[in-house]
């Protein structure tokens, strides 16, 4: 058990999705295999509400590759885009409402050494920064050792556990348009669905959709 803090619930997850989102922020994230244990701070996420979100993977309904966010709260959805990179997503809210929180950024609190070697399993002129290790979704999963194998998998069960804070606070935080969304769903007037807190080195930097 981690000082300050107790493992949710799955009713913790199992809400609407926009009320969901910015009480992740300062909880934490864990999974233990055989390389040993990852553990991560989570600074900043995107929320994504399915029918009623043009940017959300499930707003034109229910495919192979989706299908984990149409279930039950608490699992994780990982995903592969443009070719090269895995993301992991929370889902929330109850069985058949496709919604859920991208974890884009984080703060590795334990297995830097291990998050490292996944990060730099290719040589680099300039090693990491601390900071830089979960910053941005790719490298969020990526620190995990995340691959699609692990779409699916329970937050209550098995390697990975979530912590919410004891006093339940939500921590004070910044909202803006989603990163890289396009079109509708990326107006920063009605889809401000970003959340991230103050003063942490681990957010990631804010990019336009292209169309």
């Amino acid at each position: 058990m981690l000082n300050g803090f107790h493992l949710a619930n799955r009713e913790f997850f199992a809400r609407e999705v926009l009320d969901v989102a910015p009480e992740i922020l300062g909880c934490i994230i864990q999974r233990t295999d055989d390389e040993g244990t990852v553990t991560i701070r989570i600074t900043e996420v995107e929320a994504y509400a399915g029918e009623r979100d043009p940017g959300a993977h499930t707003y034109r309904g229910k495919t192979n590759r989706n299908k984990t966010m149409f279930g039950a709260a608490g699992h994780l959805y990982c995903y592969f885009t443009y070719g090269m990179h895995h993301a992991l997503n929370l889902v929330a809210g109850q069985p058949g409402q496709p919604y859920g929180c991208l974890i884009r950024a984080g703060e590795v609190m334990e297995g830097i050494d291990i998050a490292r070697s996944r990060r730099q399993s290719r040589p680099r002129k300039v090693p990491l920064l601390d900071a830089s290790l979960a910053r941005g979704p790719a490298c969020v999963a990526q620190s995990f050792g995340a691959t699609l194998v692990n779409d699916g998998d329970d937050l209550f069960g098995g390697q990975w556990k979530f912590f919410v804070p004891d006093d339940g606070v939500v921590l004070p935080h910044f909202t803006g348009p989603r990163v890289g969304v396009s079109g509708a769903g990326g107006s920063a007037t009605n889809f401000p669905w970003r959340y991230w807190l103050a003063d942490e080195s681990s957010v990631s930097a804010y990019k336009p959709g292209r169309v």
